[in-house]
């Protein structure tokens, strides 16, 4: 409980302080925040949704709430992680950095949220905390307490924005004390528009000190839009990093979301999809790629709440060292969501015998006339394929590092934006060459 009471107190710190100039609703929705995370309290491994996957850490570590950083970096030192010169938002430690950002203002409008707060109050009022719910989700809760900055995307209706919107988010962790930081973005694209947005964690440095990224994200794609959303998670070998991902579907709507994890000592993603009208189109895309002793933890949820909708999910997990991936794949078929069209698969591959992978697909269908699959594997490289290699003249050490990379190429190839992919498929490659 202590831990639960030192972040209570630092709530009632910022609502006395930089958060007492804000609208009532606003005040209104964090204090429901911090009332739900103070009566849930940090998870245990006794709750099924956590039992794979200990928080001890976050409540032995007194974090503090991140502040503007008294630097802002150069530009010089994050272009390795941009995709080039189209638009951006940069956040260090949480907070909007304007200067290395590259706003949009007139018709797709790109801004942080603190900034829309103020200009738009309404727009951000209609969508904010209506997806991404915290009943049961105590650091989503901890989150909407924390409610700031973070990126706000808005598409309007049957506006087509070809290029790929970035939102890159720094962690330069503090030399003293450890730091928490809570970005909330939410991101519109109204009816008949389309749009592609990456979303990027990073450590601006390795080697520098503990932090906790919190972030919640909400996706709204209205009626006949589309939305490409990509997720990028690559935090330090220090950092803790949880999220909430909700994405909501209008009619006839596609959303193709694809999560990237590689960094983190310890990373809990919670994402889910709901099929709100008939005829939606939804898509999941994973990859988790550990080593040593990182643990990341995906919880999906596939909620087909209209009929003839479709939704496909695939998620591989490389583990290597003693690295643990735990995956929990849901899909929900409510009554009367008939005509669904729903697929499943995770697969995991060990490349040590200390590696471990947990994988839990479910299904809970309510209507009749669906199709619905499922499935999960679990296992070290296929030692007929590797002999196959090897007796083609290959060498052993090639030929593992040749399937492997081709287990993660699966899901990175499904990805449309080519900057973005050569960049991970160098990752990748660079971790399996150590």
């Amino acid at each position: 409980m202590v831990a639960v009471e030192r972040l209570v107190q630092a709530y009632q710190a910022f609502a006395a302080n930089g958060a007492s100039g804000a609208p009532a609703w606003l005040k209104e929705l964090r204090a429901g925040g911090i009332a739900r995370f103070g009566a849930l309290g940090f998870p245990t491994t006794k709750q099924e949704a956590w039992r794979f996957t200990s928080v001890a850490a976050l409540q032995e570590t007194p974090f503090e709430l991140a502040h503007p950083a008294l630097r802002t970096p150069h530009l010089a030192e994050i272009e390795p992680f941009l995709l080039g010169n189209g638009p951006r938002l940069v956040f260090v430690n949480g907070f909007l950095a304007r200067s290395l950002s590259t706003p949009l203002l007139d018709g797709v409008r790109l801004d942080g949220l603190a900034r829309t707060l103020v200009d738009a109050p309404d727009l951000v009022r209609q969508h904010l905390s209506k997806y991404a719910a915290f009943a049961d989700r105590p650091f989503a809760a901890l989150n909407t307490a924390f409610v700031h900055d973070g990126a706000f995307v808005h598409v309007p209706a049957r506006t087509v924005f070809e290029q790929p919107i970035q939102l890159l988010f720094l962690a330069v962790p503090s030399g003293n004390a450890p730091l928490i930081s809570h970005p909330r973005n939410l991101i519109v694209v109204e009816r008949e528009a389309r749009a592609s947005v990456v979303e990027t964690y990073v450590a601006l440095a390795e080697g520098g000190g503990t932090y906790w990224t919190n972030a919640v994200t909400e996706v709204v794609a209205g009626d006949g839009a589309r939305v490409d959303c990509y997720r990028i998670q690559r935090e330090s070998d220090r950092a803790y990093h949880v999220a909430v991902t909700d994405v909501h579907q209008g009619r006839d709507s596609i959303a193709n979301v694809h999560a990237v994890s590689f960094g983190g000592a310890l990373a809990r993603h919670d994402l889910r999809g709901t099929l709100a009208g008939p005829g939606g189109y939804l898509i999941l895309n994973g990859l988790y790629a550990l080593t040593g002793d990182q643990h990341a933890d995906h919880h999906t949820a596939i909620d087909h709440a209209a009929p003839h909708c479709e939704s496909h999910e695939y998620f591989n997990g490389v583990l290597d060292d003693r690295s643990r991936g735990v995956f929990n794949g849901r899909i929900i078929v409510r009554p009367g969501a008939q005509k669904t069209d729903s697929k499943q698969t995770n697969n995991n591959l060990l490349l040590s015998r200390d590696a471990h992978a947990d994988s839990q697909p479910q299904l809970e269908i309510y209507a009749d006339d669906v199709k619905c699959t499922h499935g999960s594997t679990v296992g070290p490289l296929d030692p007929k394929a590797l002999f196959y290699l090897e007796s083609r003249g290959i060498g052993e050490d090639e030929a593992r590092r040749l399937m492997t990379y081709g287990f993660a190429a699966e899901i990175l190839n499904r990805m449309d934006i080519a900057p973005l992919r050569e960049q991970l498929d160098r990752i990748v490659r660079a971790r399996l060459a150590e």
